[in-house]
């Protein structure tokens, strides 16, 4: 059970800013190594992603940049398997080595997320997110600090390979079939398909995509996501257009953005992301049969 547990936080929508990096590194089931630091993300801080993780441009003032510190992560990572909840950090990860023209790490991921859907019935379909997952474990942490996320993530896998008795490499064949093994998949329309890795997810989108919305739309209901018209308590994810993200420094946002925003800072677990990590998700996911 050798692998390590990862976590990013980052100052805006763009995933690629990251501000935060935090590593576990187990071995036997037991933490081997923790690692941790703050990160310049050579950009500016949303104040909604602020009031999340409490991190702001004077907290990062003297951290390394991404580039400073992507071959010490690389090191960490290359032919190792990394463990994170949703695909998000992975994401992170490779957007930010992408926006600086550098190799991403060489492992091999496993999302804790989709572990936890198919280790207990109560996660299958909702609920599923890392504070509420942990919560019904036992397990409490510091959220959104990057280092107690990771751990948190590795909980969920470790109490899983306990539980089940399936092992880290059965895992990885688990999680690429359906949630229930004897229910047959397909789409479900705007409704979501329930065998998506992303059912029980609920997607808005706003500003001018690059892509038509009612194919955006088509996209997220193949991958589990409900597609709302607009914001409301249910959403978790908001896709903003990237133009639209380049106008977020002091300028006016869009209703559904400022709404999200709203209900972000009443605790809703919304996540705010640009369409462009929209596509690296589409990507990533396209080719999973769940």
């Amino acid at each position: 059970m050798d692998f390590i547990a990862l976590d990013v936080e980052t100052a805006n929508a763009d995933v690629a800013s990251i501000c935060q990096i935090g590593m576990a590194s187990f071995r036997g089931g037991a933490i081997l190594e923790e690692w941790k630091t703050y990160v310049d993300p050579e950009d500016f801080f949303d104040e909604i992603n602020i009031s999340i993780h409490g991190i702001d441009e004077t907290i990062v003032k003297d951290a390394p940049t991404f580039p400073e510190i992507a071959g010490l992560i690389r090191t960490r990572l290359d032919g190792r398997i990394a463990v994170c909840h949703t695909h998000f950090d992975r994401v992170a990860i490779e957007q930010a080595s992408r926006r600086y023209g550098l190799c991403s790490p060489t492992c091999r991921w496993l999302d804790s997320a989709r572990v936890a859907r198919r280790a207990w019935h109560e996660f299958a379909w909702r609920g599923y997110g890392l504070e509420n997952a942990c919560s019904a474990l036992g397990y409490h942490f510091t959220h959104h600090d990057a280092l107690e996320d990771a751990k948190a993530a590795a909980k969920i896998l470790l109490t899983a390979i306990e539980t089940t008795g399936t092992s880290l490499p059965d895992w990885f064949r688990r999680v690429e079939r359906p949630i229930d093994p004897s229910s047959p998949t397909g789409q479900v329309g705007r409704t979501g398909n329930p065998e998506g890795p992303f059912y029980g997810e609920v997607i808005a989108f706003t500003g001018a995509l690059t892509i038509p919305r009612c194919e955006a739309a088509n996209t997220a209901a193949q991958l589990g996501f409900t597609v709302g018209e607009g914001v409301t308590k249910n959403t978790t994810m908001l896709v903003i257009g990237d133009q639209d993200i380049r106008k977020l420094a002091g300028q006016e946002k869009s209703s559904k953005h400022r709404k999200a925003e709203k209900l972000i800072r009443q605790g809703r677990p919304i996540r705010i992301v640009r369409e462009a990590d929209f596509q690296e998700l589409i990507r990533s996911y396209e080719s999973v049969v769940v």
